[in-house]
């Protein structure tokens, strides 16, 4: 049966990050080291423990939304519909009668309509039940990014949501690649999507001990793998990729940006917010990865980490790294694009698979920003400060999140 899969390809990415509001602009950001983390300003977060994060900047949704829609969608599937008209756009796939029911849409989100439900809960308290508005639900709930994706790209092939917590993007597209390869659709369209820069999610994570607390200099507190590092800063977007089979790209003559050859996902089954020891489940999803996608540890080019830069999360990373590729993990370069990005919990699968598939297409391996001071336990090449010229033509992509889930993408250029 293995032998009858079928192949998995890229045609089409779109992106709306706290770096680039198009591909284009992620791509020159990246090259570029931009940092996209500054002060709160959707919120008056003046009282808060963490008082910056990574938002979107100048962000209109004129011209992708109508006004009436505009008003009664949650910002996350704001971003999600714009990021896939995008990468629909990019791929030149034309949805009509003749297709729709063989194309699809999984788009993971680790939280959903958070700002949905944070202001209709103060309507609720302040003005009473009558008062709460009827679009209350179908905005908060975390699928229904996915729904008016599909919705407005008129895709009605398979469709689900993920809410695998910071792992989820990445679990969308690894979902989506399975499809595909057994045949069940012709296209998918997946990623991610998050806004949670919110005065609960800030407030919530802040409690949690797991933001940075660096309000006097904001601009260095994504700080991966460095010995500095002392919380994640949050970010908000939606990366998303129009995958197909190649028999399908082939045969409209569609541009291919790579290929999709792994995908391992496992649980840690050990803590809801800590990862297991050594970053054992990690490393398992990143040995299977490998076993999926048939590649040796020697074929990887270059690893985009889920970099997080808390404390735990990067020295176990490390670890699960060197014990899934053994002696090669010391040759290869490692950055966290959420050095520049902050981390879009739910988003950040999506958005860094773009950056993997930009980096193959334009022989580039973005860097780690703000990396100054070596910790002894994250000893490998984490690509910091500048990014290099490089040939890529396999690459890793990692995302672990709160609950144990761990996922490891492989993407190969397209030959």
């Amino acid at each position: 049966m293995m032998e009858n899969l079928h192949r998995v390809v890229i045609t089409g990415l779109g992106a709306i990050t706290p770096i680039g509001n198009t591909v284009e602009d992620y791509l020159a950001g990246l090259k570029a080291g931009v940092n996209g983390v500054g002060p709160i300003t959707l919120f008056d977060a003046s009282n808060h423990a963490c008082r910056f994060g990574a938002e979107i900047k100048n962000f209109d949704p004129t011209g992708f939304l109508e006004p009436k829609e505009s008003k009664r969608w949650d910002r996350f599937s704001k971003f999600a519909v714009i990021a896939a008209k995008e990468a629909l756009s990019d791929s030149g796939l034309i949805i009509d009668d003749r297709n729709t029911s063989r194309i699809g849409v999984i788009i993971g989100s680790g939280v959903g309509g958070l700002l949905t439900m944070e202001t209709q809960a103060q309507v609720l308290c302040k003005k009473g039940p009558g008062r709460v508005s009827p679009f209350t639900v179908p905005m908060m709930i975390p699928n229904m990014a996915t729904g008016l994706t599909a919705i407005a790209l008129g895709a009605q092939g398979p469709s689900s949501a993920v809410a695998t917590a910071c792992a989820a993007g990445s679990n969308a597209i690894g979902d989506s690649f399975r499809l595909l390869q057994l045949g069940k659709a012709d296209a998918m369209i997946c990623g991610g999507a998050e806004a949670s820069i919110t005065p609960l999610g800030v407030a919530g994570f802040s409690s949690a001990k797991a933001l940075s607390f660096r309000n006097d200099d904001p601009q260095s507190a994504s700080r991966p793998f460095d010995a500095d590092r002392d919380g994640f800063v949050i970010g908000e977007g939606s990366g998303v990729l129009v995958l197909e089979t190649l028999e399908h790209a082939q045969k409209r003559n569609a541009s291919i940006y790579g290929e999709i050859v792994g995908y391992g996902t496992t649980c840690d089954a050990h803590h809801i917010t800590s990862p297991a020891p050594g970053g054992a489940g990690g490393a398992r999803a990143m040995k299977e990865a490998l076993l999926d996608g048939k590649l040796n540890p020697n074929d990887i080019d270059y690893i985009n980490a889920h970099g997080t830069s808390t404390p735990a999360n990067d020295s176990n990373e490390t670890s699960a790294i060197k014990t899934a590729l053994g002696e090669r993990a010391n040759q290869i370069p490692i950055s966290s694009t959420k050095s520049m990005t902050g981390h879009l919990l739910g988003g950040s699968g999506g958005i860094e698979a773009v950056a993997c598939v930009l980096s193959m297409k334009h022989g580039l391996i973005p860097p780690t920003i703000n990396y100054s001071n070596p910790d002894p336990a994250c000893d490998l090449d984490y690509v910091p400060n500048t990014a290099r010229d490089n040939q890529v033509s396999v690459v890793l992509s990692n995302s672990f999140g709160f609950g144990g889930h761990n996922v490891c993408l492989a993407f190969r250029k397209f030959s």
